[in-house]
């Protein structure tokens, strides 16, 4: 596909000189070392760098055009905005009406990333199916998400996440979902909001891009989500959940077995066994949002069986791999004490003849809570593992 830049200007509000309006570009980046042929570059300030100090580096590599907050030189095709980052949402969510699909919007403390994954592999059976890459979640990254979704595209799965209030909102605008995940109400980013409480609040705020048609699928283990169930008539909740029977699609007689967890999903006229190769009660509930998005579109029960059995996550998630006789368990991203403890209850249960290491790294964002939570991951690591390595301040 490929957007002028007398589009593109329109949908941002932004200014292109007449001889550049029918300049034509097949993509929009912003970091300038994933610069290809055709596509325009952003210019994003930041705390760190001014994407401003690249633009000659993007345009060498190849960029047709690029979109700035200061005007560059004379012969460089561009479109000059007051805000870059504001821009590309208005761009995205343009391009998100034009192309039209049903959006899952997911969101949660933990297991965002995993359920977007498991959701999409789930959907892409029966649809065509796109998904935000990696962990664009964010006010910058889930624009760039919205706009590699091809134009086919049926379903569109996007991970939507913040740290602030009023984020999800902005980011629910853009996206604009129809069905919105929220997988748990954590502690991570409580330092910004205050409270678990604050937490909810911040994540319910994508209901403000939803219609009255739009649903909600939560995690109804969660006493803060399932209390909304009295709230908000205006969109109709579907619950999954392993301990409460009063879900609507229930995870019964759960089993970790070698390689994986195996569970009967039962609800909403529906009753299948799902294995899937992730160990861990936290993959069973990352695994029943998506299963529960899954019945909600009509995907049929054998096509998420054999979609959830040849799961395979993203990079440094539960990534383990054999090394010099080592057994190497990785999980990587921004770790806050869901996740930690999530990955120590399956080092402690990981079957090995030989010693439990756990090599830990600082959890951020915790505000007042900090201390308290990382003496409370360390005595639950002093019970999974032999060693503990802790690296940070």
């Amino acid at each position: 596909m490929a957007w002028t830049l007398k589009q593109v200007a329109q949908w941002c509000g932004g200014a292109v000189r007449q001889e550049f309006e029918d300049t034509a570009v097949t993509g929009f980046v912003y970091d300038s070392r994933e610069v290809t042929p055709g596509v325009l570059f952003a210019a994003l300030p930041g705390a760190q760098t001014d994407g401003h100090s690249y633009v000659e580096q993007a345009v060498d590599a190849g960029a047709a055009a690029v979109m700035v907050m200061k005007p560059q030189r004379d012969d460089l095709p561009q479109i000059v905005v007051e805000d870059t980052e504001t821009a590309m949402g208005e761009v995205a969510a343009a391009y998100r009406r034009h192309v039209d699909p049903k959006v899952v919007g997911i969101t949660g403390s933990v297991g965002k990333t995993t359920t977007k994954e498991m959701t999409a592999a789930v959907l892409e059976t029966s649809f065509r199916t796109a998904k935000s890459r990696g962990n664009l979640n964010s006010n910058i990254g889930l624009p760039f998400a919205v706009m590699e979704m091809p134009e086919d595209t049926e379903i569109a799965v996007l991970e939507m996440g913040m740290n602030h209030f009023g984020e999800m909102a902005r980011l629910s605008a853009i996206a604009r979902p129809n069905i919105s995940v929220v997988t748990n109400i954590g502690t991570a980013h409580i330092e910004y909001l205050g409270s678990r409480d604050g937490i909810l609040q911040a994540k319910m705020e994508i209901l403000q891009g939803m219609t009255k048609n739009d649903c909600l699928v939560l995690c109804g283990d969660e006493p803060l989500l399932w209390n909304l169930r009295e709230q908000d008539d205006k969109h109709k909740k579907y619950y999954f959940g392993v301990e409460n029977p009063q879900c609507d699609v229930v995870a019964q007689d759960v089993r970790q077995m070698d390689g994986g967890m195996s569970f009967r999903v039962v609800g909403m006229g529906h009753q299948f066994e799902i294995f899937i190769p992730v160990e861990g009660i936290h993959a069973v509930y990352d695994a029943m949002a998506a299963l529960t998005v899954g019945i909600l579109c009509g995907v049929k029960a054998e096509r998420m069986q054999l979609a959830l059995s040849h799961f395979r996550n993203t990079g440094m998630r539960q990534e383990i791999t054999e090394h010099a006789g080592m057994t190497i368990i990785a999980d990587c991203y921004n770790a806050g004490p869901e996740s930690m403890e999530a990955e120590l209850n399956v080092l402690g249960d990981y079957k090995t003849d030989g010693r439990r290491i756990a090599v830990l790294g600082d959890m951020l964002e915790l505000g007042n809570r900090s201390w308290a939570e990382h003496y409370r991951i360390g005595r639950i690591a002093a019970k999974k593992a032999d060693l503990i390595f802790a690296y940070g301040t």
